[in-house]
């Protein structure tokens, strides 16, 4: 993956270094996170470089809530709410089997991407 640009290297390596086995957030059950870190990285090898050249941010794709985490969806990422894998990316959605995750309104904050939640909850 050595072809990847630095940002999209970063989210690569943020979430391989958050344990498959171990829920970065409260309330987000250990199997649903395994299969959602699972579909986040399948997303960053299949659509991180066309993600990136769009200008989606980290917060936009693997966002949570500053201190709710997964528990406030206003503030989670196109990837942190679901499991199924992304068919494409657009300039501002991310497109899955059935349904889209669209960027934020004009005015609502993204949250933290999960690997800097994850650190603050240490």
């Amino acid at each position: 993956m050595s072809d990847l640009p630095p940002a999209v290297a970063s989210w690569r390596d943020q979430i391989e270094r958050l344990s498959e086995h171990a829920s970065p957030c409260r309330y987000l059950a250990p199997a649903k996170w395994k299969a959602m870190r699972e579909n986040a990285l399948a997303f960053i090898d299949q659509h991180g470089v066309e993600a990136h050249r769009l200008g989606w941010t980290a917060p936009e794709l693997f966002g949570v809530h500053p201190t709710s985490g997964t528990l406030r969806v206003d503030s989670c990422g196109v990837l942190i709410l679901g499991t199924v894998a992304v068919q494409a990316v657009h300039p501002d959605r991310v497109a899955f089997a059935q349904t889209s995750g669209y960027r934020p309104l004009k005015g609502q904050t993204p949250g933290l991407p999960i690997w800097e939640f994850a650190a603050r909850a240490r």
